[in-house]
């Protein structure tokens, strides 16, 4: 499982020209299932995204998290975070997992942020979707399960 973890001032994904999905302060991460991925794992990289403490505190420094600073979240799935870019020049997405278990663990990581962060948005899951956002700082962090189960 992959998060890409983008502080932003603002956040949002469209989807047949509407806007699906908008946040102010907070996070859009982009969520990758690979094969192999349960809700096991799905539950360590929750815990370590609402941890995460990358907002600055009075003294400037990055030591807190998303909810210390009541922030949002928009979760946008994006199988192409597994692409296989080895042999040739088209992307290979073998390793992504299949789209019932990656849509059933994204509805769960969906209900499972909820029970944590106050504001949840989401995108629609495989849509083609316009995403826009204000990075803050800029601030990226790359979240693989390999990494941290």
């Amino acid at each position: 499982m992959r998060f890409i973890i983008q502080r932003v001032t603002h956040a949002q994904v469209e989807a047949e020209g509407k806007i699906i999905g908008k946040i102010g302060k907070g996070f859009l991460v982009l969520v990758g299932i690979g094969q192999g991925d349960n809700r096991e794992i799905a539950d360590k990289m929750i815990r370590k995204l609402a941890n995460m403490r990358i907002f600055e505190d009075e003294n400037g420094k990055t030591n807190l998290s998303l909810q210390e600073v009541s922030g949002e979240l928009l979760l946008v799935s994006q199988f192409t975070l597994y692409a296989d870019c080895k042999k040739g020049n088209r992307p290979s997405f073998t390793k992504a997992g299949s789209p019932e278990l990656a849509e059933s663990l994204y509805q769960y990581i969906i209900s499972e942020c909820q029970s944590l962060i106050p504001v949840v948005e989401t995108g629609f899951f495989g849509a083609y979707m316009k995403v826009s956002l204000l990075n803050d700082g800029p601030f990226t962090i790359i979240l693989d399960s390999e990494e941290i189960c």
